[in-house]
């Protein structure tokens, strides 16, 4: 089992890295990098609580090695909030009570994004399809999708400005 360097950009900043050839993105992410806010769950791509975005994608970390991660864009829970100030899909997380425990939160807001930034106008269908992969025991969904469908109001707002 062998090491190699990879050069990405996580959360904005250029890195080289040494990576284990067979460490997943989300053991990369939480042990070697210190992002903690990427959850391991079900460790099977099932759950989303490990959901990243990869080049403006969402993808499931614990399916990913961090070796791909080589010449692309990672962007974690941690690198959304830009200049001490939430994104709107955080603050309509907060403002629509779309979290409960919170475990699932940090993948469901990067799904989220994912879906925005192809559908700035999402249905509600299109938002309960956006966010398919990621599951939520405590919530029941409903709030997750208000606070999406706000936030994407609040963005359209934002660009029309």
């Amino acid at each position: 089992m062998g090491k190699r360097v990879i050069k990405f950009t996580l959360n904005g900043v250029e890195r080289d890295e040494y990576v284990q050839d067979n460490m997943t993105m989300v053991d990369f992410l939480r042990k070697q990098m210190n992002l903690t806010g990427t959850k391991r769950g079900c460790e099977e791509g099932e759950c989303g609580a490990c959901t990243i975005l990869l080049d403006g994608r969402a993808v499931a970390s614990c399916m990913m090695l961090a070796v791909e991660a080589d010449g692309h864009e990672i962007v974690t829970i941690e690198g959304v909030k830009k200049d001490g100030v939430l994104h709107p899909v955080q603050k309509a997380f907060i403002d629509k009570w779309a979290l409960q425990c919170g475990f699932c939160t940090p993948g469901m807001i990067m799904s989220a994004l994912s879906l925005l930034s192809e559908n700035p106008h999402p249905t509600e269908h299109e938002i309960r399809e956006g966010i398919s992969g990621n599951l939520c025991r405590c919530t029941g969904y409903a709030k997750i999708v208000e606070a999406i469908d706000a936030a994407a109001k609040v963005m359209a707002k934002e660009v029309a400005e």
